[in-house]
């Protein structure tokens, strides 16, 4: 992974830094695993706006991503490792010994002609897909489920990693990338190692015309506005704002939005750093 600084020959250019892409063997993706992907511009189904910021961008399609990793010991071989302009880490397409092929999200490390496995028999390898149950205490993972069977959802961005840190009865300990340490089942799957591009934060747009390419539309800031539109606007020159909150008047930068009673909260051994 690597970055590269281009030379300042434009202005928009000379805080620019992009990926180097060093990791991605091929720029064409396999046709038979996308699909279209309908944009909403941030309106709902009576066309009225419901989220705003959102609109235009440059047209994408959807790659179905294998999340549940459920074709178990059944070798595959990793075929490319390629761009997916729907998320920040690389995906890597393998092709299983039976001849189908599926998108995974490519783990740190992973190489073009590499085997990669999932289930219980699988060894604790870069790449390779186990239970909880079966990884070795300390080991970085990645891609890991919530629930058994649902497929992943924690752990899915560029450079995001957990640990496994204890194991007792069903559940397994678990530290997120947030700093959360969880308890989850301990009969949910993980994939071994961090996800790729993890230079991904160093990232440099250098203009405002790449935020509308992305789909994002420009945002005002709330001090700007007009008592009416926000809680912070309102008063001569800069004397306004007040505490940070959203405009519907909830404290934001370190107020706990999460409810009391979630039936979540007993899984949660220690919450997140503030």
């Amino acid at each position: 992974m690597s970055v590269r600084k281009l030379k300042p020959i434009t202005p928009a250019q000379r805080f620019r830094v992009v990926n180097g892409f060093d990791a991605i063997t091929t720029d064409k993706p396999e046709k038979s695993l996308l699909a279209p992907k309908k944009r909403s511009g941030g309106r709902n189904n009576k066309g009225k706006m419901t989220a705003r910021h959102i609109g235009g961008g440059h047209k994408k399609r959807y790659r179905i991503i294998d999340f549940k990793r459920n074709k178990f010991d059944v070798a595959a071989e990793v075929k490319t490792i390629e761009y997916d302009p729907n998320r920040s880490a690389f995906i890597a397409l393998i092709e299983y010994t039976d001849g189908e092929k599926r998108y995974i999200i490519a783990p740190n490390g992973l190489k073009v002609g590499q085997q990669i496995v999932s289930g219980e028999s699988a060894p604790p390898e870069i790449g390779n897909t186990l239970f909880l149950s079966k990884i070795p205490l300390g080991t970085i993972i990645s891609c890991i489920e919530l629930s058994p069977g649902k497929g992943a959802s924690i752990a899915r961005s560029a450079g995001a990693f957990a640990q496994l840190m204890a194991r007792e009865g069903k559940f397994a300990t678990v530290k997120l990338p947030s700093g959360e340490t969880r308890l989850i089942l301990v009969n949910c799957i993980a994939s071994i190692g961090a996800v790729s591009n993890s230079d991904h934060q160093l990232l440099v747009s250098g203009k405002a015309g790449r935020s509308r390419w992305l789909g994002r539309r420009p945002r005002t800031r709330p001090v700007a506005m007009n008592p009416v539109d926000h809680p912070m606007g309102g008063g001569e020159g800069k004397a306004s704002g007040g505490h940070p909150r959203s405009r519907n008047g909830i404290p934001a930068k370190g107020f706990r939005t999460r409810s009391k009673t979630k039936s979540s909260n007993k899984f949660i051994i220690e919450r997140r750093k503030k």
